[in-house]
């Protein structure tokens, strides 16, 4: 968790040092025999954005439906907000937004009064200021008295986002948010997102958008196979498992990589033409300035380099096949 997220306080109410969430030994099999969960243990603290990444069918939105309470759990425990989601539901409950993946709204419903019922389901008070703050935060307010079977698919996820968030949730759960939005509604999501984080609400998403996710979150949760395989700083994470890569455009081509340079990881690309060097960023800058050494002695010269470091989706993907 950065810096930012760790000074948030936490809502009013809860203890120095609780976390928003906290599962402990989540087990799930389904009546078909299907084990959807394995042992997931995770702490959220309180604002913090944490992304849960995994292929479909990994078991995130399993995860998610149990700790909102859709789903039944297995053996476990599960605390929101300080609150056990199966003894205390209620409390839980109230303290969680959910924006799911599945778009469901009653069609002849005005936005108004579905976003307004929203916020008394869950026990508060009526605040027609409030529910007009979060209908402009999310550009809906000219649509205010509009029909949901009137809006756009992108209108209509602003609304279940506008319905998670009225009965102002201490955590708030983001299931493939974006998935199907324009580009201006993932923009504006964001930042509200950041906003939301700003005010100390924690925010848990899932996102096949993985560059969201490397740009958003604070830390990052692989599943696979129903077991969290690995939590990360997002920043360490790319450090400890990133690769990095420099490559050299030489003068004259190579027909293969010469003896006195198979030390080092080269490959040759390109017709000859580009040389790879690529080695791991905890190796710092690896063993470029005697790689560099070595060529001038070998006599290849080059006219150009360029150095980058693999993406948060590759390391991603690196990770998923390593477990399957």
């Amino acid at each position: 968790m950065n810096e930012a997220a760790s000074e948030n306080p936490a809502p009013q109410g809860a203890l120095p040092g609780e976390r928003a969430l906290v599962v402990r030994n989540l087990h799930k099999r389904f009546a078909s025999g299907l084990e959807a969960l394995r042992d997931i243990n995770l702490d959220v603290g309180y604002g913090e954005i944490f992304a849960l990444l995994g292929p479909n069918g990994a078991g995130k939105t399993t995860l998610i439906s149990i700790i909102c309470g859709l789903v039944n759990p297995g053996p476990g425990r599960i605390l929101a907000n300080g609150y056990d989601v199966v003894r205390q539901f209620r409390q839980a409950r109230a303290s969680i937004g959910l924006v799911p993946q599945e778009l469901a709204t009653d069609a002849f419903v005005s936005v108004w009064s579905t976003v307004s019922f929203s916020r008394g389901l869950f026990g508060k008070p009526k605040n027609p200021a409030y529910v007009e703050k979060v209908l402009r935060d999310l550009s809906l307010w000219d649509k205010r008295d509009n029909e949901l079977r009137t809006l756009s698919g992108g209108m209509k996820r602003r609304v279940m986002i506008a319905k998670a968030l009225v009965h102002e949730p201490d955590i708030l759960f983001l299931d493939e948010p974006t998935a199907g939005v324009d580009v201006e509604l993932r923009r504006e999501m964001w930042a509200l997102v950041r906003q939301l984080r700003d005010q100390g609400v924690t925010i848990i998403l899932t996102t096949h958008y993985i560059e969201e996710a490397e740009d958003m979150a604070d830390r990052i949760g692989v599943i696979n196979h129903g077991e969290l395989v690995l939590v990360e700083e997002t920043r360490t994470l790319m450090d400890k498992l990133g690769r990095r890569e420099l490559r050299l455009h030489l003068h004259q081509p190579l027909n293969a990589v010469p003896a006195a340079l198979e030390r080092f990881p080269l490959t040759l690309e390109g017709n000859g033409h580009e040389l790879v060097y690529t080695y791991d960023t905890q190796q710092a800058d690896g063993d470029i300035p005697e790689l560099l050494r070595r060529l001038d002695e070998q006599g290849i010269e080059f006219r150009d380099l360029h150095s980058s470091q693999s993406s948060l989706e590759e390391i991603f993907v690196n990770l998923v096949k390593k477990r399957t």
